[in-house]
């Protein structure tokens, strides 16, 4: 057991609950709704940005990701000198939905549209509330060529129900990634949904300087990235379909210690991708387990052991 380490922080006592039974849903193959996937990772940078631009900063960016709630994905409250206010994808009923203190709310439908259009509803609604904001008009780590937010006005399909499966998935993985973080005594990150990679993770650090950080990340300020590994670190997460090509888990190390590639991690189905630098997890054999928790918080805990006994924590 590594230091900071809870004693049985991952036994089958907390891991086998009713929860671990129920089911969890099965996710289209990213090319079923990849269209879908891209607009609403946009529409999830737009968002992000909104509360990037009005939140102080941060250590490691935590001042810019977004929630799992238990209608969708929300910013939280975002503070504002004309009153505090919330945004929230509701993918239940499939609207984006803001919310002001002492204001009421606006809100508008989710469904087919551009980038544009859903940028340009964002923010008839905040005029309406008479929230005032800008923000970079571009994505984020992101390859060229991109076009600015109000710009993309290609028409792009919304799959309901792909969205939804996607949302409950992550509530289910919200709950492990919790009980697996309640399993560290020293300094561990909220679990939270970055809307540059698209990706909800969670992070544990070693409390020791890291190497700087070679930057890189496309449409990325290489500062970003350095705060951001400031520290060493094991960091794990789920991927959409976005990263992998697959819905994923996954699990790596900054800087990555000797010894990390060749550790023993549970389940079987865990490999090391070298063109990733990263363990990776098909959501699939995690989602058809008989014991779906008890599978996830396995290869949590095996690869943040790979990161921690390699490196010496």
């Amino acid at each position: 057991m590594t230091p900071n380490q809870k004693p049985n922080s991952t036994s089958k006592s907390n891991s086998s609950s009713s929860y671990s039974k129920r089911s969890w849903p099965e996710l289209p193959a990213p090319g079923e709704w990849q269209d879908t996937l891209n607009s609403v990772h946009l529409w999830s940078q737009i968002i992000g940005k909104i509360r990037l631009e009005n939140m102080p900063w941060i250590n490691h960016s935590w001042h810019v990701p977004l929630y799992v709630s238990a209608r969708g994905l929300t910013t939280s409250l975002i503070p504002h000198p004309k009153g505090g206010f919330e945004i929230e994808f509701n993918f239940r009923d499939h609207r984006l939905d803001i919310s002001k203190i002492g204001a009421g709310g606006a809100s508008f439908d989710l469904g087919p549209m551009s980038v544009a259009d859903f940028y340009n509803n964002t923010w008839e609604c905040l005029r309406e509330l008479d929230i005032e904001t800008d923000i970079y008009p571009k994505p984020v780590e992101i390859p060229d060529p991109i076009t600015a937010f109000p710009e993309d006005t290609d028409p792009a399909p919304y799959d309901a129900e792909a969205v939804q499966r996607f949302w409950l998935a992550l509530t289910h993985i919200q709950r492990v990634f919790t009980l697996f973080r309640a399993g560290f005594d020293g300094k561990v990150s909220p679990i939270h949904f970055f809307w540059g990679a698209f990706d909800l993770a969670v992070t544990r650090f070693s409390g020791r300087p890291a190497p700087k950080h070679p930057g890189g990340v496309p449409n990325c300020p290489d500062y970003v990235m350095e705060d951001g590994y400031s520290h060493e670190l094991s960091s794990a997460g789920f991927w959409p379909g976005t990263g992998l090509g697959e819905a994923a888990f996954y699990s790596y190390a900054y800087p990555e210690p000797d010894g990390f590639q060749e550790a023993s991690i549970e389940p079987e189905e865990g490999r090391y991708v070298e063109a990733l630098g990263e363990y990776v997890l098909p959501y699939h054999a995690v989602q058809k387990a008989s014991n779906p928790d008890e599978v996830l918080l396995r290869f949590l805990q095996t690869t943040y052991e790979a990161a921690a006994d390699n490196a010496d924590w």
